[in-house]
């Protein structure tokens, strides 16, 4: 399973980064409007960090609109993946973005029929909800398990991203089921590491190496 960052901020990217995990970062414009920057500087910044897809999301909801963002992001960096969203101009763009080779990820997907068609229209990416259908009382990882089992059916290339992940259990269930990638945010990356058993095994051999460190 690949582990994508859900975030903009650099000195989070650089920091997790460092740990050997990270295999690209994923962005929405409520990120990118944190970081106070424009959002051209900030991918190019993140894939000087990354040698990963960075995910880069239009905001316009028409088709011409669409591709003229999509066609821009995609310039900036070739590991740039064009966001486009789970609606009839997405799927015309996906399969436009395609045919010219630009990677997409359709994000805000919420079903094994958006699944399907996300897929069929050539994908490269799908960007499942699961925190999201989880706060409607709607079982988020189910979704997860229909859709590897669609594409598994058909052979389809698409990856199943998952997003909207929550806490550790999320990944953890994902990476279970077989889903390709887990995009998190920090906090929670930060949470799979550790382990109250972990810190007490490092403190008692700590403690037991200073009793006989220095016993000839």
């Amino acid at each position: 399973m690949d582990f994508y960052l859900d975030t903009a901020n650099l000195d989070e990217i650089k920091k997790y980064a460092a740990w050997g995990v990270v295999d690209g970062v994923t962005t929405n414009p409520s990120l990118i409007a944190k970081e106070k920057v424009s959002l051209e500087k900030r991918i190019k910044d993140i894939a000087k960090i990354v040698n990963g897809p960075i995910s880069s999301e239009v905001i316009a909801t028409d088709l011409p609109g669409m591709l003229k963002e999509a066609r821009r992001y995609a310039h900036w960096h070739k590991n740039v993946y064009v966001k486009v969203p789970m609606n009839e101009n997405g799927l015309k763009a996906v399969g436009i973005l395609k045919k010219e080779g630009i990677h997409t990820n359709m994000t805000l997907v919420f079903s094994g029929g958006q699944a399907l068609l996300a897929a069929k229209a050539g994908a490269t990416l799908v960007s499942p909800f699961i925190g999201r259908l989880d706060d409607i009382s709607e079982d988020g990882m189910a979704l997860i398990a229909e859709m590897v089992e669609i594409y598994a059916n058909y052979g389809y290339e698409t990856k199943i991203l998952v997003a909207s992940i929550r806490h550790p259990r999320h990944v953890i269930e994902a990476a279970r089921i077989g889903a390709d990638i887990a995009t998190m945010p920090p906090a929670v990356l930060e949470k799979l590491i550790g382990h109250p058993l972990t810190d007490k095994g490092i403190s008692l051999f700590r403690d037991d190496w200073e009793k006989v460190k220095n016993l000839q």
